[in-house]
């Protein structure tokens, strides 16, 4: 399905730009992507969902892809969550929020730190507010590695192969190109800005800001999905189990021979995962 792509507003005028699928009509999907990612990460996924009949927004957050970088490198979660509030009111409906590690972490927040409506239900992929520190600094050490540039696209891929050992390497030029810009000293920088991970910037708060996590997710009111891969080194089992306590009627699905970068391992389980959840938790509660 051949995507329309749209340039929204977010927080304080910042311009960011999403993928649309589906009819205009339908119901909104807000998807949101993981640190160091762009809204490609979703391609597949959004197919799916506009095929069962939603409006999946697949978006660039700030500092990644097509977005615009943030002039003040303001990175904090909580300009990451006011982006989502803001492109939700947008959509003119409560879009469902699906947020994979940053993106899942913007929408707990967005959804839980608001006391108004803004969205319609969350899918939370492989995040809680209790995360394993070495598969967070993972992450963090392989966004890093891309930061003085590869020189060709086979360097990148050798990089992302080291990173997702439980997938078969792959050297694709258009899919690579998606996550990486040339810059004209000929050499491939990942497609964000580096000043992202600059002031120590992880996929989850630090602990001097863990209370703003643990607020959000006691607000959280909506139907909620926490989608964990099974091979994952960053979601723990106590994160998990006090996530679905503090959230009333959060359910938890497992996909197996998935690590962190669940859509990317393995798409059509988690695609379906998502739909059965919007099909028998969310439909049944949104207006006629």
């Amino acid at each position: 399905m051949e995507p329309r792509t749209v340039r929204f507003e977010g927080f304080e005028g910042i311009h960011l730009v999403a993928d649309v699928r589906g009819d205009e009509d339908a119901w909104p999907v807000l998807l949101m992507h993981g640190g160091g990612q762009t809204r490609h990460a979703w391609g597949k996924t959004a197919d799916s969902l506009a095929a069962q009949g939603w409006r999946a927004v697949s978006l660039d957050l700030r500092g990644h892809g097509d977005s615009e970088w943030a002039m003040n490198a303001d990175y904090s979660f909580t300009a990451f969550a006011a982006d989502t509030v803001a492109i939700a009111d947008t959509l003119g409906r409560p879009p469902v929020l699906v947020g994979a590690s940053l993106g899942g972490v913007a929408a707990m927040i967005a959804e839980g730190g608001s006391d108004r409506v803004v969205a319609s239900g969350l899918v939370i992929v492989d995040i809680t507010h209790r995360s394993n520190p070495e598969g967070i600094q993972r992450i963090h050490d392989f966004m890093a590695s891309g930061l003085e540039g590869f020189a060709t696209l086979e360097d990148a891929a050798e990089v992302i192969a080291a990173y997702t050992p439980n997938r078969p390497k792959r050297v694709n030029p258009a899919g690579l190109m998606k996550v990486l810009r040339q810059k004209p000293d000929g050499r491939w920088y990942w497609h964000w800005d580096p000043k992202f991970i600059s002031r120590g910037r992880t996929e989850v708060p630090t602990e001097d800001f863990q209370a703003i996590f643990e607020a959000a997710l006691r607000g959280i009111r909506v139907p909620t999905l926490l989608v964990r891969g099974v091979l994952s080194d960053v979601v723990t089992e106590e994160g998990v189990q006090d996530f679905l306590d503090k959230i009333p009627g959060a359910r938890l699905v497992d996909v197996g021979d998935a690590a962190h970068m669940v859509a990317g391992d393995q798409n059509d389980a988690f695609s379906n995962a998502v739909i059965e959840f919007l099909a028998t938790d969310i439909r049944p509660t949104l207006p006629a």
